[in-house]
């Protein structure tokens, strides 16, 4: 009697669910028919109750867990409970401040969700709705995608809230809106006067957005009705231009002119098919215009944006400091050892090579790190800080290139991480455009800020640098990065080039990657570009053939 009362008792405190333990349910139109587990039943049915207290469930999720944790959130959502659909997740509060104004603000109705195989704690589903606004009416379908956690504190699978579920363009801080835009729409033309678009030049999605957030007001056009995606705080502060989702009614677009040319754009949008995660910029040192920027992957610019290690790229900065300070030439020699120890770090070159009785010119082509650091006892911590700022406009976050536009970063460092900036590692920030430009000031002897739209389209100010390199700096760095595209690193992808060109090679460690980042800066003439192909390896197989068949377009 006993043992069935105790038997008894613990059935009692199950909730009521059909057949014992599972029920057929069907979820909606999108959803589907799908077996709903309970979470609560199912931890009953695998852990222990003791004094009185429930065991939290732990360990991987199970494929039941993640359809009745996933059906239970999209039902809700689907069916408008909105504050359901928020409990069914780990961020209740997020959760219903976004699902709220998916409804409220961005006018998005009869919704539907259709569930898609999961892999793993992932479940993939299609969104299916209307955008209706004051008798503006268009159909909505996307694709997005949740994951199933565990809940540390009870063990409950719930849905892991990112604002990304709503929407995967939706950053977290981001929110939806639909109604007249704040910002009339622009038709962006390259330096011919041909129009410029995303259906034709892929990587220029973000330029576009940002074009139209910067001129959208001045360029004379009429706001249309759209859903966009209106950027937090979060978002504004790694510069990410609010974007068009759906336009109810179109607005009256403005011009903007840029400097980009059609042949360049076309010719970099090519080259970066051809690698995963690469990006590539063109300018011309005489003037600072940019020609073409372009990036295997379509929704971040890392051509303007960006901001990595540029590895031994860095180099042609430091080199300008040690030429300038007179503390090497390019004939002098100087032995690249193959390790250096500064400030209880040990360094090594590439392959633990060495250069016993070379050139400071040799070890330039060659790319050995240890001729670099040698000098670091005989620097201060802020000199290449200030090299990078005075003379080539680095790191003090004033460019205004039209669109957003990262400015690289040389931080003041000290020690062994000051050793580590000498060769693009450490703290040092850039990107394509930055590196670029770095080239473009050796080419042209003067620092010529980039800029993507004229400054006398709109009557800003661009950067200037302190200071200008001297004649013999100039003649120094062309002689050390020449030598480098005809007999080092860059001597393959630079083949043909001719005498008016030089190079500079990178590879960028980064922790918990395989392969380093690979770089790859040179100049032509009137032409300089950079590249960078992300875990690539090293940049004269991989971003140096990008680079160099840009340049070989001649001007």
């Amino acid at each position: 009697m006993g043992k069935r009362r105790r038997v008894a008792e613990r059935r009692s405190n199950r909730p009521a669910v059909l057949g014992a333990m599972t029920a057929v349910v069907a979820v909606g139109a999108g959803l589907g028919a799908y077996l709903l587990y309970d979470g609560g039943a199912a931890a009953d049915a695998r852990t222990a109750t003791t004094a009185g207290h429930r065991a939290v469930k732990t360990g991987p999720l199970t494929a039941a867990e993640v359809r009745t944790a996933s059906t239970r959130f999209l039902t809700a959502w689907q069916q408008g409970k909105v504050a359901d659909a928020a409990a069914a997740t780990d961020d209740t509060a997020a959760a219903q401040a976004l699902l709220t104004g998916y409804t409220k603000d961005a006018h998005i109705k009869d919704v539907t969700l259709t569930a898609k195989p999961a892999t793993g704690a992932e479940v993939p589903f299609a969104v299916k709705a209307t955008v209706s606004y004051q008798g503006h009416s268009k159909p909505l379908a996307y694709g997005s995608s949740l994951t199933v956690v565990r809940r540390a504190s009870d063990g409950r699978p719930l849905v892991d809230w990112h604002a990304s579920v709503v929407h995967p363009e939706l950053k977290d801080g981001d929110t939806l809106v639909t109604g007249e835009s704040g910002t009339p729409p622009v038709k962006a033309l390259d330096r011919h006067g041909g129009e410029l678009t995303a259906a034709k030049y892929p990587s220029l999605g973000p330029v576009l957005d940002g074009l139209r957030e910067k001129y959208g007001k001045k360029a004379g056009g009429r706001a249309g009705v759209e859903l966009r995606v209106v950027r937090g705080k979060a978002s504004k502060a790694a510069k990410l231009s609010d974007k068009t989702l759906a336009e109810l009614s179109k607005g009256t677009p403005g011009t903007v002119k840029t400097t980009l040319s059609p042949v360049y754009q076309a010719a970099a949008e090519q080259q970066v098919a051809k690698q995963d995660r690469s990006s590539v910029v063109v300018v011309r040192p005489s003037t600072g215009e940019i020609l073409a920027v372009a990036n295997h992957g379509h929704g971040f610019n890392v051509g303007f944006q960006g901001s990595l290690a540029p590895g031994s790229t860095m180099k042609i900065v430091t080199s300008t400091m040690l030429f300038e300070k007179g503390l090497v030439t390019p004939e002098a020699e100087h032995p690249c050892p193959k390790t250096y120890k500064l400030a209880g770090w040990t360094f090594h070159n590439d392959a633990d090579s060495e250069i016993k009785h070379g050139s400071f010119k040799l070890s330039f082509g060659a790319s050995c790190n240890n001729a670099f650091i040698d000098f670091a006892p005989k620097l201060s911590n802020s000199d290449l800080t200030k090299e990078a700022q005075q003379v080539y406009g680095l790191g003090m976050n004033n460019w205004s290139i039209g669109v957003p536009s990262f400015d690289g970063s040389v931080p003041v460092q000290s020690g062994a991480q000051m050793g580590a900036s000498l060769i693009g590692q450490g703290g040092v920030r850039m990107n394509p455009l930055n590196m670029a430009s770095v080239s473009a000031t050796v080419a042209s002897g003067v620092f010529h800020q980039p800029y993507l739209v004229s400054p006398d389209v709109d009557h800003r100010t661009l950067a200037k640098a302190a200071r200008t390199m001297s004649a013999k700096t100039q003649g120094q760095l062309k002689e050390v990065m020449r030598y480098t595209a005809a007999y080092g690193t860059a001597v393959k992808p630079m083949a043909g080039l001719g005498p008016d060109s030089g190079a500079k090679t990178g590879s960028a460690e980064v922790d918990g990657q395989k392969k380093p980042n690979g770089w790859f800066t040179a100049y032509r003439g009137d032409l300089a570009a950079a590249g960078v192909v992300q875990a690539g390896g090293h940049g004269g197989d991989t971003a140096g053939p990008m680079v160099a068949a840009l340049l070989k377009m001649g001007g």
